[in-house]
């Protein structure tokens, strides 16, 4: 198998295809970890996936049971993989002739370790935040420029300056004891390791708070990046915040071993594809 194949979902069955599509056409996007044939919340992304496509081409819900079906069974039972669920829109471009469904299967990257934070340059550009798909180009360009400028992700804000969500991932952040997280003032993706954060959290009788927040708020906070491929991540700095984030000293273990109790718990939640 290769790193990365493509299937389009046609007379009820994904077929292998080399279907020249557009980011542009690109109207939902669900990615999920699949390690040794397990995944975590895969309901969750079945049913998130179902809602934007419902949302931007409802005539295609019913074949929704039928085409989760065949993608399941087309995913490996070995090793890491990063699988895609995609609605393209049809174009007149060399594209889908008709709105289509696809699966990108992709191996999975490595795993990894803290991350660099820096702050975009403008308000939030995406056009449709509470759906993955639409603005997903431009995110991977956002990411791209946070890169250029020495970090691993763009922190996108509101157009008062208030944290919305990474441009690739969803911001959490601890206040002492006290889980903290953007709050629905700001337009943030619907973030299914968020939701299994925030159920541990829920789990082990922490407390959490949905808050506005500028960058500057969270100067001298434990803060992670969350994502279903990567997990949580803790953040080491922020480029451009002027001055440090994270804790020091006896609360430096304390936050470790909470990240360490969080992640164990995350895999928890893998159950096997099938």
């Amino acid at each position: 198998m290769l790193d990365s194949e493509f299937f389009r979902f046609e007379s009820g069955a994904l077929v292998p295809c080399h279907d020249q599509v557009s980011e542009i056409r690109l109207a939902a996007a669900d990615s999920f970890l699949v390690e040794s044939g397990a995944v975590r919340s895969l309901q969750q992304h079945l049913d998130r996936f179902a809602n934007w496509v419902s949302v931007a081409r409802p005539a295609l819900s019913e074949v929704l049971p039928a085409y989760f079906e065949s993608a399941l069974a087309l995913i490996p039972l070995e090793g890491r993989w990063f699988p895609r669920f995609e609605l393209h829109l049809a174009s007149p471009d060399g594209g889908p002739r008709e709105d289509s469904l696809y699966l990108r299967l992709r191996t999975a990257p490595d795993q990894l370790g803290e991350l660099i934070l820096w702050t975009l340059d403008e308000p939030d550009p995406r056009l449709t935040p509470e759906i993955k798909g639409p603005d997903l180009s431009l995110c991977m360009q956002l990411r791209r420029k946070a890169q250029l400028h020495g970090a691993d992700e763009a922190v996108l804000l509101d157009g008062s300056g208030a944290v919305v969500e990474g441009a690739l991932s969803s911001l959490v952040w601890w206040r002492g004891d006290l889980l903290c997280a953007p709050d629905n003032t700001t337009s943030w993706l619907n973030s299914v390791t968020r939701n299994e954060v925030f159920a541990i959290a829920a789990s082990m009788g922490i407390q959490t708070r949905l808050e506005r927040a500028k960058p500057g708020d969270l100067v001298g906070l434990e803060i992670w990046a969350l994502s279903s491929l990567q997990g949580i991540r803790s953040v080491s700095s922020w480029i451009g915040l002027g001055s440090p984030v994270g804790v020091e000293g006896s609360a430096a273990a304390t936050a470790q071993t909470r990240l360490e109790q969080f992640q164990k718990r995350l895999r928890l939640y893998a159950r096997m594809i099938r």
